[in-house]
């Protein structure tokens, strides 16, 4: 059973100019891992939702302030179960997701307007792409993608990326944001990197990706679980990937 927030313990929050985030509590097994979904408003008013979250009323309240959601946003085959809400909501907008995750949803009825790693032309555009560029790593283990926000220099993705405990996220939930027996997860532990080594499937086409992300001039990363890396951003990246590197 997927865990659901309340508009209670939903931390929401403009990161930078036309970047919010709408964090909340969330357990994985016995381990708070937190999650994030991601809006940005581009400079045309549109809006692009990473949609990871459930659309509470308070998140839905937060988002249509922003503007039109055009795009509705799928990070990996792993981060799929609120997208039904998000659809629902935001009936026009395009719901575009990764390799296979259209056929992981049509028992709920969603129908995708693309699949990164799927459509034919790897050169597909949806519209974004003038202001936020993806890569699409096809050989992690759940197809994530990374997204990066021009304006901004702000990289944003799923699971590419862990920074724990997520104490932004448990800050206004009754549970800790205390990880048992480990205590961190963070781009310079040794955990993390062997994880991160662990979902790379095809070890040459992640260090393709991996360097495609590394030539992006990002300064911060939101990721879905953990803290945003609002620091040294660029460092955390080579750090949690340096065994792609040896």
């Amino acid at each position: 059973m997927v865990q659901r927030a309340t508009d209670l313990e939903i931390v929401i929050r403009e990161v930078t100019s036309n970047v919010w985030t709408f964090s909340a509590p969330f357990k994985l097994g016995i381990l708070p891992f937190g999650i994030r979904s991601t809006a940005i408003r581009l400079s045309n008013g549109d809006v692009w939702v990473l949609a990871s979250t459930p659309l509470t009323e308070q998140t839905k309240e937060g988002i249509d302030k922003l503007g039109s959601v055009k795009w509705i946003m799928n990070s990996s085959l792993a981060h799929h179960f609120h997208l039904g809400e998000f659809k629902k909501a935001y009936p026009d907008a395009k719901l575009i997701g990764v390799n296979g995750i259209g056929e992981k949803k049509s028992a709920e009825g969603l129908v995708f307007d693309g699949e990164y790693g799927k459509d034919l032309d790897v050169e597909t555009r949806y519209g974004f792409e003038d202001e936020i560029k993806s890569c699409y790593f096809s050989g992690s283990a759940s197809k994530e993608v990374a997204w990066y926000h021009t304006a901004s220099k702000t990289l944003i993705v799923g699971d590419l990326m862990v920074n724990l405990p997520a104490t932004e996220q448990f800050s206004k939930s009754k549970t800790s944001a205390k990880l048992p027996f480990i205590n961190t997860l963070s781009p310079s532990g040794m955990l993390l990197k062997r994880t991160l080594w662990g979902s790379g499937l095809d070890k040459d086409a992640m260090r393709r990706d991996i360097k495609t992300v590394s030539e992006w001039d990002f300064e911060r990363i939101i990721l879905a679980h953990g803290n945003i890396i609002e620091k040294d951003a660029k460092k955390a990246w080579e750090n949690a990937y340096s065994k792609y590197r040896s």
